[in-house]
């Protein structure tokens, strides 16, 4: 395995390799774009990579389905960091290209999401032609294969086109999260300003299976900061959650909650203890939820089971 390289999403110039840009470790790292999302974290399994950063969920569309797949799917992953990165796009043509030049448009399929209201305002006839990623469709326009890509503002001296419009988006503050994935390891220490990822596979369709789950993490007072159900492939009905909740793997609310997982669903499978990207966030510990209640309720159980009680 190479100890130092990092695969991502290619070409050069995708906001992943921005995200990617931030890590304080990136400077030392043999930064590698990819085709996608799938071959990126195929090299972390296959021993190519020591990690590959990927985007995982933006604000306005939600998941990036190809990563959940993946984190569901195939051999075991660990998150091991994130980052969330405000995400602004511009419009990308050749030199001399105006907008009642343009017919056809590409970039990745999340872009279009995202900028469906400025789409069908300013480019109403356009087609839309999907690609690989937002740097991928730059690098289209700049072989002639498309008129316009949008793409991040700073792809545009990588492949020799103008910026036509900037800041286009449909959203207020569009941001996007991404995750550094590794093969599993040993847990980072816990910050006090931590995320917890698993996915959870239902036990049976019945009344109240979801609300079971989702008791583990409220009776101990731990907050969802995300849910997302993903289908199993094993017939209609079948699905899997993608849970990210606060708290660490070492504080005994989560991990007597993923204990209590583990009892009643038939897989579980742990993705990660990591800071969260918004370290200034702290995490509320609702009373009798600490690790000191847990310790004084422990050793209370134990003076009734040695016959002193209350003493």
């Amino acid at each position: 395995m190479s100890a130092t390289r990092y695969t991502y999403l290619g070409p050069a110039g995708t906001f992943t390799e921005v995200a990617l840009r931030t890590l304080p470790e990136a400077g030392t790292r043999e930064l590698v774009p990819v085709a996608s999302v799938p071959v990126a974290l195929d090299a972390v399994r296959n021993g190519e990579a020591a990690g590959a950063f990927v985007a995982v969920e933006n604000s306005v569309e939600g998941a990036v389905t190809a990563t959940s797949d993946e984190l569901v799917n195939g051999t075991p992953l660990m998150i091991y960091r994130e980052v969330l990165l405000p995400i602004t796009f511009a419009l990308l043509v050749r030199p001399g290209t105006g907008l009642a030049d343009i017919k056809t448009v590409t970039g990745h399929p999340v872009a279009q999401a995202q900028l469906r209201r400025w789409l069908a305002a300013n480019l109403p006839d356009a087609q839309w032609e999907a690609a690989s990623s937002n740097a991928e469709g730059a690098r289209l326009v700049q072989d002639g294969r498309y008129d316009a890509a949008l793409a991040g503002a700073f792809a545009a001296p990588l492949y020799g086109l103008e910026v036509l419009a900037d800041d286009i988006r449909d959203a207020a503050a569009p941001t996007t999260r991404f995750i550094l994935v590794g093969r599993p390891g040993r847990v980072s220490s816990a910050t006090g300003s931590d995320k917890t990822s698993m996915v959870v596979w239902l036990p049976d369709d019945h009344p109240g299976a979801l609300l079971e789950l989702l008791q583990e993490f409220a009776v101990r007072g731990i907050n969802l900061m995300r849910i997302e159900s993903r289908p199993t492939g094993e017939g209609m009905g079948s699905y899997c959650f993608l849970i990210d909740c606060e708290g660490h793997l070492s504080e005994r609310r989560v991990s007597e909650a993923l204990m209590g997982l583990k009892r009643i669903c038939p897989q579980v499978r742990f993705l990660g203890s990591y800071p969260r990207a918004d370290k200034g966030a702290s995490t509320p510990v609702r009373p009798g939820t600490s690790d000191e209640a847990f310790a004084r309720a422990s050793d209370w159980l134990s003076r009734c089971l040695d016959g002193r009680g209350e003493l």
